[in-house]
């Protein structure tokens, strides 16, 4: 039974071609926010810049002040889009929405020693290597399987004394993770202005600042030097393309390592790669895979 201190929201279950324009409705309506969400578990990739992608099938949800009678926009919203579009009103308990948001967020343990944490948490372990990252503005805290891969890889490797790039850095997460591994320097590379932000950001956050060297991208060569150890978490089709870019920044004997790519996609970036590279075995997490190898 809802009382006057419960929100109110109304979920409705469309396609993505239609999701802006029931969102606008709901908006026009009294919404005070509109949200969407996966209806049937389709797995999206990480969008370009400037890009907004819908899943197949998504769920609407719009916020209703607290109190409020759904009643009269729910006749509303059938009348306007008719009966074949399920639509439910729920009730949402008032609570310290920041806290719960906080609380679904844990230290993760990669490899041996590696730790990414939130910064209101800590960890308590012996010979933990800690990354403090918030959720935020740039793809990769950890949670994806594509940068629990790279971080497992990262920690099996020897890093000291080693630069590092980082192409597609995103949060900066893996640059900052060798860095904290033992790397000498890092360079960081992003097409996007907003993840070069974040990056900057998280790395003042953990004190190495001062030896990550961040780049923006372009689809041509780079003016840098070559690097011992390249990782890549893009996509399997721009990982493809940028071989010979990543390639070119990696030296003779130095090590790579390429994620953001569903398993099935593996043999076609490993042709890509195979002319310049020895590639290793396919490791593969919850569909994802890791290419990795060493530069002829």
């Amino acid at each position: 039974m809802s009382n006057n201190t419960d929100w109110i929201q109304i979920k409705l279950r469309t396609t993505n071609q239609s999701a802006d324009t029931i969102a606008e409705l709901l908006e026009q309506l009294g919404a005070l926010a509109v949200s969407y969400t996966d209806a049937e578990d389709s797995p999206i990739l990480e969008p370009k810049p400037g890009e907004r992608r819908l899943w197949p099938n998504t769920e609407v949800t719009g916020l209703l002040e607290q109190g409020t009678d759904p009643k009269p926009i729910l006749a509303v919203l059938k009348q306007l889009l008719g009966d074949h579009i399920p639509m439910v009103a729920t009730t949402l308990e008032d609570k310290n929405w920041i806290r719960a948001w906080m609380d679904q967020f844990k230290p993760l343990k990669f490899g041996q020693h590696l730790w990414i944490c939130p910064s209101w948490l800590s960890v308590d372990e012996k010979d933990s290597v800690v990354v403090m990252l918030d959720p935020g503005l740039a793809f990769g805290t950890g949670t994806h399987p594509t940068t629990s891969l790279c971080l497992s890889y990262l920690d099996s490797l020897d890093l000291k004394d080693k630069d590092v790039l980082d192409y597609g850095c995103g949060s900066g997460i893996l640059a900052i993770a060798a860095l904290k591994l033992g790397a000498k320097s890092a360079t960081g590379v992003d097409i996007d202005e907003q993840a070069l932000i974040a990056s900057k950001e998280n790395a003042k956050r953990n004190g190495v600042e001062d030896k990550l060297q961040l780049i923006m991208g372009t689809d041509k060569k780079l003016d840098l030097p070559q690097f011992p150890i390249t990782v890549a978490n893009i996509l399997a089709g721009p990982l493809a393309e940028l071989e010979p870019i990543i390639a070119s920044l990696t030296q003779s004997g130095g090590k790579l390592a390429l994620s953001g790519i569903l398993t099935e996609q593996a043999d076609s970036v490993i042709e890509a790669y195979s002319k310049d590279f020895v590639m290793n075995k396919v490791k593969d997490l919850d569909g994802w895979a890791l290419l990795t190898g060493t530069k002829k």
